[in-house]
């Protein structure tokens, strides 16, 4: 299997890195992947993580919901219950961010399409691409919607974008650092980058630490923390404007822990976990379990 060893850090260049957890593959393989972390800057990473070419299947499970958009379980209608409510809190923020009711949206790894389509349906012009034909073939069938695949990036025109969203979708992409450069070449001058991502410095995230469900190896190749995506956006020509908490996040993230430590009473434990995360994050809202942050060009 041809692996993704990183000798150097993404984010700083350091090559001083050391092996912070060691986690398991709970959803397909059971194999067990390291986290390395980056003595300079901190950055966490997934270690020796299946390269791009075969980490097709390691999505291939009936239960990966922003592929499959299965309904199956408790913790999966509680996340559709949770996504209803939060696609008209998205597309309120996208609204807010970008000083504009209607105009040009990518949305990066757009899963089954629930979020362009809210889009699209307010008036906005909007582009999607997703890597998973079956998630693409889904977007297609339910809202007759044509996403591109994610090789499509390169054939978009600069500058074409006012608002550019990954709704849990940068800690999945390889070409970390060339991701950043693309977003900054395909927003217009004013336009806005919203990105959404686990945050390893949460409160469940120190709860359950090698556990946490958020972790996702081998799927989830980036770790981030508030600082540290602060940083990747300043060293591709982006200022931080905005953090946002998603404390929702937090209640399903749980409950899926939960399960992975194979716990009797799942669904109540992952509720009164993420109900202490809830707390924890409206006291700081950097404990928050996922954050959404702001971009804007410099």
């Amino acid at each position: 299997m041809n692996k993704l060893t990183i000798k150097t850090c993404p984010l700083c260049g350091g090559t001083h890195l050391e092996r912070a957890l060691t986690c398991v593959d709970h959803y397909v393989s059971g194999e067990v992947f390291h986290l390395c972390r980056c003595r300079n800057c901190g950055f966490l990473f997934t270690q020796d993580a299946p390269a791009e070419s075969e980490i097709g299947r390691y999505y291939e499970a009936s239960d990966y919901i922003s592929h499959t958009d299965t309904k199956k379980g408790a913790m999966n209608s509680v996340y559709h219950w949770v996504r209803n409510y939060m696609l008209k809190r998205k597309a309120a923020l996208v609204m807010r961010e970008a000083h504009r009711k209607t105009g040009s949206l990518l949305d990066i790894g757009t899963g089954t399409g629930y979020f362009a389509d809210a889009m699209q349906r307010r008036g906005w012009q909007v582009e999607a691409v997703e890597k998973s034909p079956q998630a693409r073939a889904f977007a297609k069938e339910h809202f007759n919607m044509d996403v591109k695949p994610h090789t499509a990036l390169k054939d978009f025109t600069p500058e074409s974008f006012d608002v550019i969203t990954l709704w849990h979708v940068m800690e999945h992409l390889e070409p970390l650092n060339e991701t950043w450069e693309t977003l900054h070449s395909l927003l217009t001058e004013k336009g806005v980058l919203i990105v959404a991502v686990p945050n390893s410095s949460s409160f469940d995230a120190k709860k359950y630490g090698a556990y946490w469900a958020a972790y996702d190896v081998p799927r989830h190749l980036w770790h981030f923390t508030p600082a540290t995506i602060q940083q990747f956006g300043a060293k591709h020509g982006f200022i931080l404007a905005e953090r946002h908490p998603m404390p929702f996040d937090a209640f399903y993230v749980s409950m899926l822990t939960e399960r992975h430590m194979r716990h009797s009473c799942t669904f109540l434990k992952g509720m009164i976990v993420g109900t202490l995360a809830w707390f924890s994050a409206l006291v700081k809202k950097e404990r928050s379990s996922s954050m959404i942050y702001v971009f804007r060009k410099k």
